[in-house]
């Protein structure tokens, strides 16, 4: 048996298993079982023996396309839909069945949710076309942008029934910020309710005027059964992997004749010449049109619009004709780097000394760490030596493969153009830049945004603090948007990222892949205290007597509070030697522990000058521990009796969202103490508030302001300074403080 599925084709393969285990199995004929038994020593027998393998492709024969969308899109079904259609895989998959071909972490198994980027390449008409599927959450958004330096185009994603979402508009702009060419396909056409033409309405609302339809649905909703191709002016009805040419029906005509026009329109704008000829009443030809449609998809002025269903596998194949026609070949866009040794950026083409960019680092607790690279000039050869000009450190590269999922596809080498992945590395992490070391470049930094929530994170088990601290270095190499820090004032252990789901699921991905556990906690807010009034000729005597040798120091001080931000100053005024010299560093040094925990709930005391003015000794019975006791008595009576104030730290707000949205941030931000300094109108119909809020409201501010803004709003936060607590609130926080000690 392993020896026909290495020899045969599948098809043949797959007929004779079934045969096989239906004549030796009599009792299990189920489909589904037959298919999974076929599975399985495909997969065994032919994947680990190298039966999976690709062509080699140039430069020219390779594009590399980002699928990006709302969450609930159907960026991954059509994604599994492309690789079924292209023949990659045997059998599609679905989400909700946690058997697609990119979700195939646990965590995105559980909800149903794309989590990582996940490169998926095909081939078709003899071009190698490399998917990335992205997540469609927010929280996820680190993973669009890696994947945006990686391609050269997007394939955006809308569902027929919701149309443009939060998280279409989000990856449009990353699309636009990343200068890519866009095709739309708008998906699930099937559906009850799909509409196209309001969906297109939708687009040039929320999108702009630019996106132009170069197919319209054959069928409505569950009557959907194919599409009609504007610029061939043909219409093609579904028919399982194929599909059937046919003339437009007469009820689509009139509809199709205007949508004609109004791409040769469009079309024509992308050239002065065909424009003018245009104007000027002349015929231009089919190929004229074509050319310009071709030039303005790809200066990214024209963003045509599929459409189809991946569920039904209709359409799929002419968004990959659309991609090899349309789309930039991957060689050649040129790209910009910055020389090391001059500071100054260059421009450089696919011919020029090898570059490439780690896009995406992740690990396998097999195969150890993954670096995902773009080749952008020159080879990345398997059993070679590749200088990381980011660290100015040589790497040796063992093998080079691509991978379809989880599935790794060996490669000889990866040429200027495509995508690879290699294990291993030793110093690299996303971001890094490969290149020639006798002609080292550096490439743009990804701007990954600045994480929004975080928490305090426990270890579970005590002694486990250590594997805690060593799983999340590890994390955080394969996810940038995660930043771990110590508090060393609350002595808390702060983990920050884009959001409570993304925090979550960094928790199960530590349980899964490093076998350790921790709790989440809402950080402790660094309260502060200080004084108000001046407090004079306070004294603390400390006298013990005892057998042998008693303990006797006293000390007078005065406590007056000094400006925000100036700490602690420390005044010896003593005349006459009332406190001998060898211990006024001991009360200094009582001075400052004491202010390690103030009297109204213990927080560190900040903010004020102790003068010592008198005291007393006593020649047998005083000591250096006799006055810093005596100093924590004067302390503690000094600020009783100095108008005490609990003080919290407020933060510099900088919230982005849409103009139309401003009025209900600024409204939730009132509610939440803060003080609104200015507002700002921004390109695209974007706002900034700015604004002081205490900290205590806003440790859930990444969540509060995804509600509030339909996911759209983004914040940058900053500590600026410490102020008074309203007194009936620092009376609450009083009570609950001595509650837990």
């Amino acid at each position: 048996l392993t020896v026909q599925l290495q020899a045969v084709p599948f098809f043949v393969t797959y007929a004779t298993v079934l045969v096989l285990k239906i004549n030796n199995f009599p009792n299990l004929l189920s489909i589904k079982g037959n298919i999974k038994f076929l599975q399985k020593i495909y997969f065994n027998n032919v994947c680990k023996q190298g039966g999976i393998s690709m062509k080699e492709y140039t430069g020219d024969r390779i594009r590399n396309v980002a699928i990006v969308g709302h969450g609930g899109a159907g960026t991954t079904s059509v994604t599994e839909g492309l690789l079924y259609r292209s023949g990659a895989i045997t059998r599609m998959g679905k989400v909700e069945d946690g058997a697609t071909t990119t979700d195939y972490e646990p965590e995105e198994i559980k909800r149903g949710v794309s989590v990582n980027a996940t490169l998926a390449p095909v081939e078709w008409r003899d071009t190698k076309i490399n998917f990335i599927d992205t997540p469609g959450f927010a929280d996820f958004v680190a993973e669009v942008k890696g994947a945006f330096r990686a391609v050269d185009s997007a394939l955006i994603v809308v569902c027929a029934t919701s149309g443009v979402q939060v998280g279409t508009e989000q990856c449009w702009k990353l699309a636009e910020e990343a200068h890519l060419p866009r095709i739309v396909f708008v998906n699930k056409m099937d559906r009850e309710n799909a509409d196209f033409d309001s969906i297109l309405d939708n687009l040039r609302a929320k999108i702009g005027k630019r996106v132009l339809p170069l197919q319209l649905p054959l069928g409505k909703e569950s009557g959907f059964c194919g599409v009609i191709d504007i610029y061939k002016m043909k219409a093609y009805k579904a028919n399982g992997n194929d599909s059937i040419e046919m003339d437009i029906p007469e009820e689509y005509m009139e509809a199709a004749k205007e949508a004609h026009e109004k791409m040769v329109e469009a079309a024509v704008e992308a050239d002065d010449d065909c424009m003018m000829r245009y104007l000027e009443g002349e015929t231009i030809s089919d190929k004229e049109i074509m050319d310009c449609l071709i030039k303005g998809i790809r200066q990214a002025i024209i963003f045509p619009v599929l459409c189809g269903s991946a569920y039904k596998d209709i359409g799929l194949g002419r968004v990959m004709n659309a991609i090899i026609d349309y789309t930039y070949p991957a060689i050649l866009n040129d790209f910009t780097v910055v020389n090391p040794e001059t500071g100054e950026e260059e421009i450089r083409d696919a011919n020029a000394p090898m570059a490439a960019l780690v896009f995406k680092t992740t690990s396998d607790p097999f195969v150890g760490r993954l670096s995902f690279f773009r080749v952008f000039s020159g080879v990345i050869k398997s059993d070679s030596m590749v200088y990381n000009a980011s660290r100015e450190k040589e790497e040796r590269f063992g093998t080079v493969f691509t991978m379809r999922g989880k599935t790794q596809i060996p490669m000889k080498q990866v040429v200027a153009g495509d995508i690879g992945v290699t294990t291993k590395l030793q110093f690299t992490a996303t971001g890094d830049t490969l290149s020639d070391k006798n002609s080292p470049v550096l490439f743009k930094p990804i701007a990954f945004p600045l994480p929004m929530y975080t928490r305090a994170i426990y270890a579970k088990k005590k002694g486990e603090e250590e594997k805690i601290a060593s799983a999340l270095n590890r994390l955080m190499d394969e996810d940038p948007t995660i930043i771990v820090t110590r508090n060393t004032a609350t002595k808390e252990t702060l983990i920050s990222g884009m959001g409570d789901q993304h925090i979550e699921i960094i928790m199960e991905r530590m349980k899964r892949k490093f076998g350790v556990e921790a709790d989440l906690r809402a950080p402790i807010v660094e309260y502060r205290e200080t004084i108000r009034g001046t407090a004079t000729n306070v004294e603390g005597k400390h006298k013990k007597q005892s057998g042998g040798h008693g303990q006797y120091g006293h000390v007078i001080i005065t406590m007056e509070p000094l400006p925000p931000g100036s700490g602690f100053e420390f005044v010896d005024k003593i005349f006459g030697g009332a406190v001998p010299r060898q211990y006024i560093p001991a009360v200094e040094k009582g001075m400052r522990e004491s202010m390690e925990r103030g009297v109204l709930a213990g927080y560190p005391v900040v903010d004020i000058r102790i003068t010592l003015t008198d005291g007393s000794y006593h020649t047998v019975d005083s000591s250096e521990m006799a006055f810093k006791t005596a100093s924590n008595i004067a302390f503690k009576k000094a600020m009783e009796a100095a108008k005490p104030v609990l003080m919290e730290p407020v933060y510099n707000l900088d919230v982005y969202c849409a103009e139309s949205m401003m009025g209900d941030v600024i409204g939730d931000l009132n509610s939440k103490r803060g003080r609104i300094l200015g507002m700002q109108s921004l390109d695209d119909g974007m706002g900034c508030i700015k604004a002081q809020v205490p900290y205590a409201e806003i440790t859930e501010y990444a969540v509060d302001l995804r509600a509030l803004t339909q996911g759209l709003g983004t914040f940058e936060m900053k500590f600026d300074h410490y102020e008074d607590v309203p007194q009936k609130m620092a009376e609450k926080i009083i009570a609950e403080r001595k509650e837990q000690q």
